[in-house]
C-alpha cells in the first residue's frame, strides 16, 4: 500500500470509528444519546493525544483492534447507564436506572473513547508526518470525506452494528498487514463476533437514530400491545383504538373539543408507529399527512399495528422532519397535531439541539398557525413531566393563537396532557378547562435562536458544569502525559484558537442547517460532508494559487462572520427551497473556507505537522465545550465569540504571517517535516 492511500484509508477508519462510536454508544448505553458530544469531544481529545504521540518510541495504533473490542464487550456485557438528575432540564424516558452519578459516569466514557481514538489517531500522525504538512492535511480531509460518506450510505441502508463491524476489521487488517498478529486477530474476531450477536438478536432492527427492540406484552386488564424500546428506553406502544380509548381516553379529547370541525385534512406530526393516525381515521378524518422522522418506527406501524392505519388510502406518509414539513408544504388543514414528539437523542454528537427542538419555539408556531384554515385548530399532547414546561408550551401556543389554549391533562404532576388551540372564535370549547399557570416558575418561550425548550432557565446545568470540569482536568493530565510541557505546543497557541473557533463555525453550520431543512440524519451528514468539501476546497486554492496577505484573509473572514450575524437564519425561511439553499451555503461556508484558507496558509509552513494539528485538535475540543455557551446566550452569539477566538489566533499567529505564495511543487511525498523525536523540533 503507498504511503498515500495508507494515509487517506487511515483517516477514513478514522472518522468512521469516531461516528460509530457516537451512534453505538448511545444505542447502548441508556440516556447517553442525551449527551453524545462528550463522546465526540473524547474522540476528539483522542485524536488531539495521537498526534501529539507521534514522535514516540512505542507505537499504539497496533493495539488499538484490541481496546476497540474491549470497550464493545464491556458495554453489552456490562449494563452502563447516565442516571439523570435535576430539575433544570428534562430527559424523555421511562427506565428507572441507577448508577454513578452522570458527572462521573460522562468523563469515565470520555476517556475510555478518547484512549481508543488516541491509539487509531497515532497511526495516522505517523503516516501525517511523512507528508509535507498542507498535502498530509489534503489527504487527510479526503480520507475523512470516505469516511463519512461510507457512514451515511450504511445509514441509508439502514445497516446493523455486524455491518460496523465489518468495515472496520477489512480495514483494521489491510492497515496492519504484513503485520497482523494474534493480538491484532483475535479482537477483530471479537469485535465482529459480539457485534454479530447483537445484530441478530431478536425483535432488534436499527434506524438512523435508534436501536429499537420490540415486546409483546399484555397489560394488567388482560390486554395485549407491543412496547417498542428506542436506545434501551421505553418509547411508543402499538396497540388497536380499542385498547387505547380504554386505557388513555385523553387521546381522544382533542376531538370533543372540535366537534364542528369537518377533518377534511388533517396533518399529524410524530405519527410513530400509526396510533394517532388510527385515532383520527375513526373521528372521521377524510384525509391525513402523517409525518415521522423516522422510517423504521413507521415500518413497524404499517408492520405490526392491528388496525392498519398506513394502509388506508386517506394517509399520505412523509418521512421528515415536522418543521420543515410545515416550512415546505403549502397545504391547509383543518387540525394540525403534535402528538408526543419527543426524540432520544441529540441531532449529532456536535450541539445540544434534539431533533425535535425546533418544532416547539414561537416561530414554529407561528407558521403552524400559518397553515390552519378558517375554523381549524391546533393541539399537542405529550407526558411534559414539569408543570412548567407545561406553562412554557402553553405560553407559547398562546402566543401563535391568542385566546388561552384548552388544558387537558391525566394528574397535576407528568401525567399526559393535552393543549388545544385556534385563533378562529368558536372553533375550539374548552368547557372550563382553559390554562391557567400551574407553577411560580414562568419560563420564557423557545425561539429559533435559542430553541432549548426543555431546559428550564438560560443557564448552564450544574451536571454538565460539573461534568465539563472533569473532562477538562482529565484532559490536561492526558495532554501534559503525552506531550511533555504543555510549553512545547505554546508556538502553536494561533492554531489552538483557530481549533476552538472552527468548531463553533461547524457547530453553528450543523443547526442552521437542522433549522432551514430539517432535523433528520441525512441533512447532518450532507453538512459534514459539505463542511469537508469546503475544508479540501480551501487547501488545494492554498496548494496552487496566490491567495494573498494574510491581513486580507482575516479582514475578509470577519467581513463573513458579520454578514452571518446579520443574516439569523429564520430570516431565509421565507424563500423557497433552492433560493434558501443556495444563501445558506453562502452564509454558512463562506466563512469556513475563509478560514480554512488562513489555516492552510499558517499549517503549510509548520516545523511539526503532528504537533501542529495536535494543537489544533484539541482546540476543537475546547470548542465542544465552548458550545455550552448557546444555552445561555443562543446560537447566534456564538458567531461573536468565533469572531474573538479568530482575533485571538490573529494576534498569537502575526509573527508566522506573509504573503500567501505556492509552495513548491514536487510531489505529495518528500522529506518527512517532522524528525521522529517532537522534543527536538526547531520552534516554528
Amino acid at each position: 500500500m503507498s504511503d498515500r492511500l495508507r494515509l487517506i484509508l487511515l483517516s477514513a477508519v478514522m472518522l468512521f470509528v469516531e461516528l460509530v462510536l457516537i451512534r453505538w454508544t448511545g444505542s447502548n448505553v441508556i440516556h447517553l444519546s442525551y449527551f453524545s458530544n462528550f463522546v465526540l469531544l473524547g474522540s476528539f481529545l483522542g485524536i488531539g493525544v495521537g498526534f501529539l504521540r507521534a514522535g514516540k518510541a512505542a507505537e499504539l495504533f497496533r493495539m488499538a483492534p484490541l481496546t476497540l473490542a474491549l470497550l464493545v464487550v464491556c458495554v453489552l456485557v456490562f449494563p452502563i447507564n447516565v442516571d439523570r438528575q435535576g430539575a433544570q432540564i428534562i430527559y424523555f424516558t421511562a427506565a428507572r436506572t441507577t448508577g454513578l452519578p452522570p458527572y462521573l459516569t460522562l468523563p469515565v466514557i470520555f476517556l475510555v473513547v478518547a484512549l481508543v481514538m488516541a491509539m487509531i489517531a497515532e497511526g495516522v500522525a505517523r503516516t501525517f508526518a511523512t507528508f509535507k504538512p498542507l498535502d498530509a492535511y489534503r489527504l487527510d480531509i479526503s480520507g475523512s470525506i470516505l469516511g463519512i460518506a461510507l457512514f451515511s450510505l450504511l445509514s441509508l441502508l439502514h445497516a446493523p452494528p455486524l455491518a460496523w463491524g465489518l468495515v472496520v476489521s477489512v480495514a483494521f487488517a489491510a492497515l496492519l498487514w504484513p503485520r497482523l498478529g494474534p493480538l491484532q486477530i483475535l479482537p477483530l474476531l471479537v469485535l465482529v463476533i459480539a457485534l454479530g450477536i447483537e445484530t441478530f438478536q431478536p425483535n432488534v432492527s436499527w434506524s438512523p437514530y435508534y436501536k429499537i427492540a420490540t415486546h409483546s406484552l399484555t397489560s394488567a386488564g388482560g390486554d395485549r400491545f407491543i412496547n417498542v424500546e428506542a436506545n434501551g428506553v421505553p418509547h411508543q406502544n402499538i396497540e388497536s383504538i380499542a385498547v387505547r380509548k380504554k386505557t388513555e381516553p385523553i387521546y381522544f379529547t382533542v376531538y370533543d373539543r372540535i366537534q364542528d370541525n369537518a377533518l377534511r385534512d388533517v396533518l399529524i406530526v410524530g405519527a410513530g408507529t400509526g396510533s394517532d393516525v388510527a385515532i383520527a381515521l375513526s373521528e372521521g378524518a377524510q384525509h391525513i399527512d402523517a409525518v415521522e422522522i423516522d422510517p423504521r418506527l413507521y415500518q413497524l406501524g404499517k408492520e405490526l399495528h392491528p388496525d392498519r392505519p398506513y394502509d388506508d388510502t386517506r394517509v399520505d406518509v412523509h418521512i421528515t422532519d415536522g418543521r420543515a414539513f410545515l416550512e415546505r408544504t403549502k397545504k391547509r388543514y383543518d387540525l394540525i397535531l403534535f402528538s408526543l414528539p419527543d426524540s432520544l437523542t441529540l441531532v449529532s454528537g456536535q450541539s445540544s439541539l434534539r431533533l425535535e427542538s425546533y418544532l416547539f419555539t414561537r416561530e414554529a408556531m407561528d407558521t403552524a398557525r400559518e397553515h390552519l384554515r378558517p375554523g381549524g385548530a391546533f393541539a399537542m399532547y405529550n407526558y411534559y413531566r414539569e408543570t412548567w414546561l407545561v406553562d412554557r408550551l402553553a405560553k407559547t401556543v398562546q402566543a401563535a393563537h391568542g385566546p388561552s389554549p384548552c388544558f387537558d391533562n391525566v394528574s397535576a404532576q407528568g401525567g399526559l396532557s393535552l393543549l388545544t388551540d385556534s385563533p378562529y372564535p368558536g372553533a375550539v370549547r374548552c368547557a372550563g378547562n382553559a390554562w391557567s399557570p400551574l407553577s411560580t416558575v414562568e419560563p420564557s418561550p423557545a425561539t429559533d435562536d435559542h430553541p432549548f425548550v426543555y431546559l428550564r432557565d438560560n443557564a448552564i446545568p450544574s451536571l454538565y458544569l460539573w461534568t465539563i470540569a472533569l473532562v477538562l482536568l482529565a484532559s490536561l493530565a492526558l495532554v501534559r502525559a503525552n506531550s511533555g510541557p504543555l510549553g512545547e505546543m505554546r508556538g502553536y497557541a494561533d492554531l489552538f484558537f483557530m481549533g476552538v473557533a472552527f468548531l463553533l463555525l461547524e457547530t453553528k453550520s450543523v443547526v442552521q442547517f437542522s433549522l432551514l431543512f430539517g432535523t433528520t440524519w441525512f441533512v447532518n451528514a450532507l453538512v459534514f460532508a459539505g463542511v469537508l468539501i469546503v475544508v479540501l476546497a480551501a487547501i488545494l486554492v492554498a496548494r496552487r494559487l496566490r491567495a494573498g496577505n494574510a491581513f486580507v484573509l482575516y479582514g475578509l473572514l470577519l467581513v463573513s462572520l458579520v454578514v452571518a450575524w446579520v443574516t439569523p437564519p429564520a430570516s431565509l425561511l421565507d424563500l423557497d427551497p433552492v433560493p434558501r439553499f443556495l444563501a445558506a451555503v453562502a452564509v454558512a461556508f463562506t466563512p469556513i473556507f475563509l478560514a480554512n484558507l488562513v489555516f492552510a496558509e499558517r499549517f503549510k509552513g509548520v516545523g511539526a505537522s503532528t504537533v501542529a494539528f495536535g494543537a489544533n485538535l484539541l482546540g476543537a475540543m475546547v470548542g465542544g465545550l465552548v458550545e455550552y455557551a448557546a444555552l445561555i446566550t443562543g446560537y447566534r452569539t456564538l458567531l461573536i465569540v468565533t469572531g474573538v477566538l479568530y482575533g485571538l489566533a490573529f494576534v498569537t499567529g502575526r509573527r508566522h504571517f506573509r504573503s500567501f505564495e505556492p509552495p513548491p511543487d514536487s510531489g505529495d511525498v518528500g522529506e518527512p517535516r517532522n524528525p521522529v523525536q517532537p522534543d527536538l523540533l526547531p520552534d516554528s
